[in-house]
């Protein structure tokens, strides 16, 4: 089945050490919280230089969609531009700080030993093929995939692949694979 979550239903909430806000895309199991979830999948907007929430037992990517943060991580920068991003474990001690403004950016979380997600950039017009696990597609510019038509930010959740080939329309999209290990 392929669900729409659409940009525009999307609820801010406070990050879990209160530095900023969060908008959720989709967690699992469906109403988890910010510690009992499987996989939960948000974007954010870094403002202001400060530390991450730190998460036990979790394993995260960082991706950056709008902007530059200099990611810090148990004490290692990492510059990151849009389309870059960044895996690392969720209870290390981790610092952002945006240069030259605001960051969006999307953070993909999974409980370790359980889950595992892989994140890849979809290029315009590009066959998407199936995957055993769950797929979440988020569209960084309009695009039409599988009918439904995409605006920036707008999300599709495959926990079934349909049986016809699909196909990136016109924008790229960022592909977020989770996988039971």
């Amino acid at each position: 089945m392929i669900r729409f979550l659409p940009a525009s239903a999307r609820v801010s909430q406070p990050w879990k050490n209160g530095g900023g806000f969060t908008r959720e895309i989709i967690v699992s199991p469906p109403g988890a919280s910010m510690t009992d979830f499987d996989w939960r999948i948000s974007m954010a907007t870094v403002d202001v230089a400060g530390p991450f929430s730190a998460f036990a037992g979790i394993d995260r990517h960082l991706t950056v969609l709008e902007g530059h943060l200099r990611l810090t991580v148990h004490g290692n920068m990492h510059p990151l531009s849009a389309g870059q991003g960044l895996a690392f474990a969720g209870d290390v001690p981790a610092q952002g700080e945006p240069l030259g403004g605001p960051v969006t950016d999307l953070n993909i979380m999974t409980r370790r030993g359980r889950f595992k997600a892989t994140v890849t950039v979809v290029a315009p017009q590009a066959r998407l093929l199936p995957f055993v696990g769950a797929t979440v597609l988020l569209a960084c510019a309009p695009t039409v995939v599988c009918s439904h038509k995409l605006k920036v930010y707008d999300a599709l959740w495959l926990d079934e692949w349909p049986t016809d080939d699909l196909m990136n329309g016109a924008g790229e999209l960022i592909r977020i694979d989770i996988l039971s290990v």
